[in-house]
């Protein structure tokens, strides 16, 4: 059974990819872009709900656009869906990522100058040159040199990552520092560091990976599941999730939100797993 998160088809268009495989009126190769708004939603259908959501900088591969979107594909997961026209821009290939929890974008490479966009972490920039503390975009725009790094140098500790966005608030889809939910946390810490993540918590418990074995503790870093929820093992009984209760990204214990979960009748633990090594 094909995934819709996953399946660059809609019936009008598909990826030639899919040819002989799906029904669709035509079939694309597609062409490249970039999302160039700090956060883009990626909708179900045009003007419809969130599925999740794309940073500055994303590449995305758009099949068609149909009513003020593009139907797409992001590079960064495979996921699939529409973004607003106006989101998207020239492809270009990122230097850089953005690596604290969240900075600012100038347009002079002075700190006085109003702001022209917030950028949340896992943003990607391509830089230029740099001119002091401050680093200079292919756009001519500026960014603060210590809040990013080269792709590839990537953080050593996706728990690290994800407590340096505690308090972010709650948002269902969210996959920024403005707002972020359990997949979403789990996916950017580990994308921070370098470590392939789906974005919904049931594709990251099927492939991220293994089972920790029967009566093996859980330690920082692993992953514990539920059924649609993700949270990371911070430190004994400690986790770290973006959760509806606190509304935020929040440590609390491990027990303590098994028993919370429980109480609300959304089930047991589903898995705990432990992630590999960062790719390359």
């Amino acid at each position: 059974m094909h995934d819709r998160r996953l399946m660059p088809a809609n019936g009008r268009v598909a990826h030639v990819s899919l040819q002989g495989l799906v029904t669709a009126d035509r079939f694309v190769p597609g062409r490249w872009h970039r999302v160039i708004a700090p956060v883009a939603d990626l909708l179900i259908r045009p003007n419809g709900p969130r599925d999740r959501q794309l940073l500055f900088g994303a590449r995305v591969l758009v099949l068609e656009e149909f009513e003020g979107h593009a139907f797409l594909q992001a590079e960064r997961d495979g996921y699939v869906g529409y973004v607003a026209l106006g989101m998207l821009g020239p492809d270009a290939q990122a230097s850089h990522w953005v690596s604290a929890p969240a900075t600012h974008l100038y347009p002079e490479p002075s700190i006085k100058t109003p702001e022209v966009a917030r950028l949340s972490l896992g943003a990607r920039l391509t830089i230029v040159t740099e001119h002091g503390q401050f680093a200079e975009t292919a756009e001519g725009q500026f960014a603060i040199a210590r809040h990013i790094r080269p792709i590839g140098a990537w953080a050593d500790d996706p728990v690290a990552v994800a407590e340096s966005l505690l308090g972010t608030p709650y948002l269902w889809g969210g996959d920024s520092r403005d707002g972020i939910d359990c997949s979403g946390l789990v996916q950017l810490s580990l994308l921070a560091c370098g470590i392939k993540c789906p974005a919904d918590s049931d594709l990251q418990q099927a492939r991220l990976g293994r089972p920790l074995a029967e009566g093996e503790p859980p330690r920082r870093g692993d992953l514990i599941f539920w059924k649609g929820h993700v949270a990371f093992v911070s430190g004994p009984d400690r986790i770290i999730h973006a959760n509806g209760h606190a509304m935020a990204a929040a440590e609390e214990g491990l027990q303590e939100a098994i028993d919370r979960i429980a109480a609300t009748g959304e089930g047991a633990v589903t898995a705990m797993k432990r992630i590999a090594a960062p790719d390359g």
